[in-house]
């Protein structure tokens, strides 16, 4: 990897790759729209002569065309990830999510160049019968547009790496953790004990069994598949990874972890069912033997990965007034 494009690198595991790929003296293109990234989150890659930050959209062919140029190797972070409210607006994930994707290929197409990494999702396996779930498990019926949308995108990325020759790395992940983390149970939960300490109310039973991975190592993850040429050598010329802890944790669970650290014992009141909301996967827990077989490791528990997610918010209150504004 020459010269890496990033899609989405204001975002917080974008903004943290291009971070760790400055670090290790990489040249790094960063492309963001700031529908939801953080210009504040790149004051540091700025800093660098080897950054140049692009502000435009992957729904604009020509111009995400022109700034791909002289690139050699392109992570596709930059998606629509708004799982719980995917109903209230169907056609963002398909335009974010499945035709951005469709445009970074094309982009790439035009520029000659062949290898991608793609940040998917564990839920594309919907409510899976195999639990830890596999990367050859059979898909069921998609249960959200997030997830749809993300399936659309695997399958065109396997099609233009059999068609184009494409170099392809997929990674299906759980909830990812850690500084910059702008979306999620902890930041919502963070965000309502601020305003009343002694309530928290959850959605669902709190019950859901969900699996967590720090931002750090989901980054090193990306970074040792990459090095390693995998997708090169395989039979279509794409892999696919699963990205988790070898841990899950209940909700009930992490609620407890935030109130402990905060010295709080809020009341909790549950909106009751075993599901927050429409699409919402009650259990998620991901075998990782695969991408664990090649050396990698995670660094973080869950319970680690929470602690210093809340930590990070507690020292960055800004980002709530600034979620509030997109």
């Amino acid at each position: 990897m020459n010269q890496i494009f990033i899609t989405g690198a204001a975002g917080f595991i974008g903004s943290n790759l291009v971070d760790r790929l400055l670090a290790d003296g990489k040249s790094v293109v960063g492309w963001d729209n700031f529908s939801t990234g953080q210009r504040k989150f790149l004051e540091g890659a700025l800093k660098n002569s080897n950054f140049k930050l692009i502000e435009g959209d992957n729904l604009d062919l020509p111009a995400l065309t022109k700034a791909m140029a002289g690139c050699d190797t392109v992570f596709h972070l930059a998606a629509n990830a708004d799982v719980r409210f995917g109903l209230e607006h169907p056609s963002k994930d398909l335009q974010q999510n499945t035709i951005a994707t469709f445009n970074v290929l094309e982009a790439m197409r035009a520029n000659g160049i062949k290898r991608i990494a793609f940040s998917s999702t564990g839920s594309v396996y919907g409510e899976a019968e195999k639990i830890p779930t596999p990367e050859d498990a059979s898909f069921p019926v998609q249960t959200s547009l997030y997830a749809a949308s993300k399936v659309a995108g695997e399958g065109m990325i396997s099609s233009y790496c059999e068609g184009f020759k494409f170099e392809g790395c997929i990674f299906r992940f759980v909830s990812i953790l850690g500084e910059r983390y702008t979306h999620g149970h902890i930041f919502d939960f963070y965000k309502q004990l601020l305003e009343h300490p002694d309530r928290l109310k959850i959605l669902g039973d709190g019950l859901q069994r969900k699996s967590y991975l720090y931002v750090q190592d989901c980054v090193s993850a990306m970074l040792h598949v990459m090095n390693l040429g995998t997708a090169k050598k395989a039979k279509h010329g794409v892999e696919i990874y699963n990205l988790g802890t070898d841990e899950y944790v209940q909700v009930n669970n992490s609620i407890g972890y935030i109130c402990g650290a905060l010295g709080l014992k809020p009341k909790l009141e549950y909106t009751g069912g075993s599901r927050g909301w429409v699409g919402d996967n009650p259990f998620i827990f991901l075998d990782t033997q695969k991408i664990r077989s090649t050396g990698w490791k995670t660094s973080l528990t869950i319970e680690q990965g929470i602690g210093r997610t809340l930590q990070w918010l507690q020292q960055n209150q800004w980002v709530y007034d600034s979620r509030s504004h997109t």
